[in-house]
């Protein structure tokens, strides 16, 4: 992969700011929000629970910006497209990829709504809520989508996400046929399982036409396949040629690829503090150890060796080194 004179990873996807904070027990009642849930709000709404919640950490976050950043912490060389408001959170999120080297592809916006922020309410035992408002992220059009923000990276990295969004469906085909022209492999994150029950059509006819890398959990791509057990969905993998890269939580993970199947264990793990953005923490690791060209197995062993890291603490990012003391 490494004849791309561009980027090893370029990822396309909302441009969230995580506002993480510890909650109390009744904190999700008194909000009246459902615990485990992810609930879209408003701007108003955003701010009256900001209020309410205790000392908050903030740092650029949403899906496949997570794994963008983590590939970038592990070595590798990437770029992000994203909409961010020319507002206090905008530059957060900018200024926190830019310092790990993330090449940022699209200007801050001078108009429009502000930059979207998910509030992470985590509790005791690492459970996390989230509450998001997505403002500038619903603003991304087709024409961010060019020859001048995609170039020709190794992999584009696409979120399912981005398909809720007025123009998402249409820029993410436009993404992937620039991709195509350019050579690029295309990837796409199936974000969560009821993102793809909205868009399985969709996400269905993109995976038999375009898509080279499925990165999901159990529950996104039984989803996708319309099954009811993670035996089945294998079955409907049978002669396929896509590369399959799928999540089970303690299960460990399951790569498919064609007649290749690879099935990497978990890590013991003494306690789980918050599992944000665990699986996009192993979406890093393995497209890192694709983007170096190594077998899957060890590809699965190093986003195996990130999520780990990434569930034994607050946030959903990757330390430095961790391949080092893995």
């Amino acid at each position: 992969m490494s004849s791309h004179n561009d980027v090893e990873l370029l990822g396309i996807s909302n441009a969230i700011v995580d506002v993480l904070a510890h909650i109390d027990d009744g904190f999700l009642d008194k909000i009246g929000a459902v615990r485990g849930s992810m609930t879209l709000i408003d701007a108003d709404r955003a701010h009256e629970i900001y209020d309410m919640m205790g000392p908050a950490t903030e740092m650029s976050g949403g899906s496949v910006a997570n794994s963008v950043a983590g590939f970038a912490v592990l070595g590798g060389n990437a770029a992000y497209i994203g909409r961010v408001r020319d507002d206090q959170l905008g530059e957060i999120f900018n200024h926190d990829m830019r310092s790990i080297g993330v090449d940022i592809r699209l200007p801050k916006a001078a108009d429009g709504l502000p930059t979207a922020r998910s509030h992470v309410l985590i509790e005791d035992g690492g459970q996390r809520t989230l509450q998001t408002y997505l403002g500038a992220c619903t603003e991304l059009k087709a024409a961010d989508i060019n020859d001048d923000t995609v170039r020709s990276p190794a992999i584009v990295l696409i979120e399912g996400y981005i398909y809720d969004i007025a123009e998402g469906p249409a820029l993410a085909k436009k993404a992937m046929q620039l991709a195509r022209a350019n050579g690029s492999k295309v990837a796409l994150s199936l974000s969560d399982s009821f993102c793809v029950e909205r868009h399985r059509q969709t996400f269905a006819d993109a995976v038999d036409q375009t898509v080279d890398i499925v990165v999901a959990d159990e529950d996104e791509v039984n989803a996708l396949f319309g099954t009811d057990d993670f035996g089945a969905t294998l079955d409907a993998l049978d002669g396929r040629d896509n590369l399959f890269v799928m999540t089970r939580s303690e299960k460990g993970s399951v790569i498919v690829h064609g007649d290749e199947k690879v099935v990497y264990p978990a890590d013991k793990v003494e306690e789980v503090v918050d599992t944000t953005g665990a699986g996009d923490a192993y979406c890093a690791g393995f497209l890192y150890g694709l983007a170096q060209q190594m077998p899957l197995e060890d590809c699965a062993r190093i986003g195996t060796t990130c999520a780990t890291q990434v569930i034994q603490r607050v946030g959903a990012r990757i330390e430095p080194g961790v391949l080092e003391s893995g």
